[in-house]
């Protein structure tokens, strides 16, 4: 009679610790046979999200827009204007901007450029 009890208490165990491992390995493998995301996937997905670069505007065509920032690291840019890009303010030479871009086929692509206001000039008197 003993073992019997012995016996059901570990099957018992056994089931609920089963009951709690098994969800969490469903959950896993569907994690893992999820098809890798792609530019169509939607906004979450990492290849379409916006990236940004801020710094002053050192050359730009109408294909191009170079952005060069300084500091300890400096840093140098050239992103190629999207056919939809949207602008706030007037991009000019030695403007400050910041960019908001995608890298599309190994390049970056301005989708979006904010020209920040210039900084008001202190008087010294």
């Amino acid at each position: 009679m003993h073992r019997i009890r012995t016996i059901r208490a570990m099957g018992l165990a056994l089931a609920l610790a089963c009951a709690g491992v098994l969800p969490a390995l469903a959950h896993a493998a569907a994690k893992t046979a999820a098809p890798a995301p792609t530019a169509s996937t939607g906004a979450g997905s990492r290849k379409t999200a916006l990236h940004q670069f801020s710094g002053v505007v050192t050359a730009l065509d109408k294909t191009s827009l170079t952005v060069e920032k300084g500091g300890k690291s400096p840093k140098r840019m050239t992103f190629a204007r999207h056919a939809d890009m949207t602008t706030q303010g007037e991009v000019e030479r030695d403007a400050r901007v910041t960019v908001y871009y995608r890298d599309e086929d190994g390049r970056s692509v301005a989708h979006r450029v904010v020209v920040k206001a210039a900084a008001p000039a202190t008087s010294g008197s």
